[in-house]
């Protein structure tokens, strides 16, 4: 029981960092890293023991990705309304994020296997490795490219959205579910049911576009 109490422990610490805080950097899921990856140090725990016992917390990872369906189904109608400007964001602002993150990396000079590495980076995790073990990428850059990617699309979207005046929940969320994946949709949910609809709407069919086309243009 140690691992998931030390899990869960960690985990209602960075909350309430985060909350005491206001910072954006301060995200729950990398305090709560941090502070798992310190304890495992000071204790000298092995990982694979570790992960080992935490396995019941990732067996709750279905379910509450399934209890992101909740809120898509409460606002059913208004998804069906915009359907058109979704799938039309969708496409070329999934397309875009492709493309300039090859276009950028490629002009930094970065191998093949990093391009491949990043290309997915935008999507979940798990979607994320196998579509780069796939394509010839690194899974391992990949992971920590995804997280990395989460944080930094959740600290600096709502400052872009703000300075863009941009207010509509529709669009805040579904701008924090193609940028910055989960981490993106757990912030949008703070700032409420229809943002983080369309954030878990915005996550869901990213990860379903760059699965289907980035294995066809590669």
């Amino acid at each position: 029981m140690f691992a998931p109490m030390l899990t869960l422990g960690a985990y209602q610490a960075a909350l309430y960092i985060h909350q005491r805080s206001g910072s954006l950097l301060l995200q729950p899921v990398i305090v709560t890293l941090l502070l798992v990856i310190a304890a495992l140090w000071l204790l000298q725990i092995d990982y694979d023991q570790y992960r080992q016992a935490a396995n019941p917390i990732a067996l709750l990872l279905g379910p509450a990705t399934v209890a992101l369906a909740v809120p898509l189904y409460l606002q059913r109608h208004r998804i069906g309304q915009l359907l058109w400007p979704i799938m039309l964001t969708l496409l070329f602002g999934g397309a875009l994020i492709i493309f300039l993150t090859l276009l950028l990396a490629w002009l930094f000079g970065a191998e093949w296997v990093t391009l491949m590495s990043l290309a997915p980076k935008s999507v979940t995790m798990p979607i994320a490795m196998l579509l780069s073990e796939q394509i010839g990428g690194n899974p391992a850059l990949t992971a920590a490219l995804v997280m990395l990617t989460g944080v930094v699309g959740t600290v600096m979207a709502p400052s872009l959205l703000r300075l863009a005046g941009v207010d509509s929940p529709v669009a805040r969320g579904f701008t924090l579910g193609m940028n910055a994946h989960a981490i993106g949709t757990a912030y949008a949910v703070q700032e409420g049911g229809e943002s983080a609809a369309f954030a878990a709407l915005a996550m869901s069919l990213m990860g379903v576009f760059t699965a289907l086309v980035l294995p066809w243009v590669m």
